[in-house]
């Protein structure tokens, strides 16, 4: 027999309505004394808009009139209106351990493990992973894992967007997303298929944290990214900076990838290269994946586009660190070197949800 019912205070509760609990995104729904999540502001970015917890009072044709927790009353329209099915995070409980439990083979069973792992939710002993408390029971369209590292982009205008779609189908069921950008080609290499010249991997991050921006999570809450640059990349130097600048990758975090003999050469105030695999080189489009050391262990050329002392690369990131707490750092091989799904699946990136 569970006594205890959780309490949540004016800024939980909307926390936990806007992105956990169960929903009816029909404003037209409605009906009086309903608890509902309005959309006060739609603002011109989704991280902008501003949100809050009411009760229905009154349903006119149009719009909604509702009082907010603090007391002030709203006409909202009904588009801007979901109508919560759980207003309790017992609720969430019961729906995700019956979700969880709905696994097994018999009803005996069911019941067995949804009583386990209710009990088990019960005054959050176990807290499980914000897209289980989202998804489980609630939607098949909607994922449970909450982290997500795909493929480096192929360096081809079809790579790239076939990388911008897997990206956006997974941030839409609810997954953040981490991509490596150290697969595309520098800045002002040439793409000879057209004669032309290419606009770098820090560009195509931009696209990526545009599309980021305009998807709600779940139809929640705005999606979630990362991006990554190796350490050796030519473009490192803006991929350090690109966030100091207004409207330039404003809906993604960024790190760069440190190797152990970059850390090395900051140490012992040492040369750096930059350089990047020659991309007219017959295996490139087809071996090439963003691994530099692959690419040079089977003797394939490189172009060394610059070398600089390691510690202006390292003191750049200290300051954009220092201005804007970004980018932040991945010590990428360290991280291989200890992790142990290295020989059959090497890290090549991080989801945003981890701390780098």
């Amino acid at each position: 027999m569970r006594l205890m019912v959780i309490q949540l205070n004016g800024l939980q509760e909307k926390i936990f309505l806007d992105r956990y609990a169960l929903k009816d995104p029909n404003g037209r729904n409605a009906n009086i004394g309903d608890t509902v999540i309005v959309l006060l502001d739609e603002g011109t970015k989704a991280h902008n808009q501003q949100k809050a917890v009411g009760k229905v009072v009154y349903l006119y044709e149009d719009d909604v009139a509702v009082i907010l927790r603090d007391g002030s009353a709203k006409h909202v329209p009904y588009e801007n209106v979901q109508i919560a099915l759980e207003t309790t995070p017992e609720q969430m409980f019961d729906r995700v351990s019956k979700a969880i439990a709905s696994v097994e083979q018999t009803p005996e069973k069911r019941e067995e493990w949804t009583k386990k792992f209710r009990d088990a939710l019960d005054d959050w002993k176990l807290i499980p992973g914000g897209r289980i408390a989202a998804g489980a029971g609630a939607s098949d369209e909607l994922t449970l894992y909450n982290c997500y590292v795909i493929p480096s982009p192929h360096d081809s205008r079809g790579g790239i967007m076939k990388t911008l779609t897997q990206m956006t189908e997974i941030m839409s069921r609810g997954g953040g997303v981490g991509i490596n950008l150290s697969s595309l080609r520098p800045k002002n290499a040439p793409v000879i298929a057209v004669n032309g010249a290419s606009s770098g991997s820090v560009s195509w991050g931009g696209i990526y944290s545009y599309a980021t921006g305009l998807i709600q999570q779940g139809g929640s809450r705005r999606g979630a990214l990362m991006l990554t640059l190796a350490d050796w990349h030519p473009d490192v130097f803006e991929f350090i900076t690109v966030k100091q600048q207004a409207g330039k990758i404003e809906n993604a975090n960024m790190s760069v990838l440190i190797s152990n003999a970059f850390m090395r050469a900051v140490k012992e105030d040492g040369d750096w290269t930059l350089k990047f695999p020659d991309t007219t080189h017959e295996a490139y489009d087809t071996e090439w994946d963003g691994d530099l050391a692959k690419w040079e262990a089977c003797g394939y050329p490189v172009i060394e586009y610059k070398t600089v002392k390691a510690r202006e690369i390292w003191s750049l990131i200290i300051e954009g660190a220092w201005k804007s707490a970004e980018p932040g750092v991945i010590f990428h091989e360290y991280y291989n070197d200890i992790s142990n799904s290295w020989y059959f699946n090497p890290i090549i990136c991080t989801n945003p949800l981890t701390v780098a």
